[in-house]
């Protein structure tokens, strides 16, 4: 953690961080017991990260919350974020299945922006755990696991630069444009799956 984020987060950095470990440490032991060969591994990469303040203050006023860590805690779900990238789609459900599964944590709500992409073309599988987090004014903590294809990720990145970046010209073409790509991606995906599926079957 970025020494400006652990003095906004003050006496909540500490366990912030524990969180952090904790969900690493269990979704790589996760993916390695669902394979570790390189050639069958579920997952391409694993990522874990605690919000930053600036960003996390922009939610909050986005939300009309007094920007402080304890709203932060309290009322978003991704202050602690997990992204699984995979190279098949149904390497996400697997990978699901034992999420539900773990003692570490509880699964509050699951997204699936795969069976349900959003009309932007945004697909993803958002899982909402929630965990202890001993604080004597905050006992648990949500967090957010997002699990998405390496062409999922490829595209969501691309989005995330046309939402924040100014002065873009012809917006409206790169939307049209992402849109269209989302669902030949998307088709790809599936194909990939089916491919794989056969090779498997032998």
């Amino acid at each position: 953690m970025k020494q400006e984020d652990a003095a906004f987060y003050g006496i909540y950095a500490a366990k912030l961080e524990e969180i952090h470990d904790l969900m690493l440490r269990e979704i790589q032991a996760i993916l390695d017991g669902i394979s570790n060969d390189s050639e069958t591994a579920p997952a391409e990469h694993l990522k874990c990260r605690i919000k930053g303040a600036e960003s996390l203050k922009e939610k909050l006023r986005r939300k009309g919350l007094a920007e402080t860590p304890e709203n932060g805690l309290r009322y978003l779900s991704d202050l602690v974020g997990a992204r699984v990238v995979t190279h098949f789609v149904g390497d996400i459900y697997t990978v699901l299945d034992d999420i539900t599964k773990s003692e570490k944590w509880q699964v509050k709500k699951v997204k699936d922006y795969i069976a349900d992409p959003k009309p932007n073309g945004y697909r993803s599988l958002h899982v909402i755990i929630t965990l202890p987090f001993g604080a004597d004014d905050i006992e648990t903590i949500d967090a957010e696991i997002q699990m998405r294809t390496i062409a999922m990720d490829c595209w969501a990145a691309l989005e995330h630069q046309l939402k924040y970046k100014k002065n873009i010209r012809s917006t409206a073409l790169i939307v049209e444009e992402l849109k269209r790509c989302a669902d030949e991606m998307a088709s790809t995906d599936l194909s990939m799956q089916t491919i794989r599926d056969l090779i498997q079957r032998g």
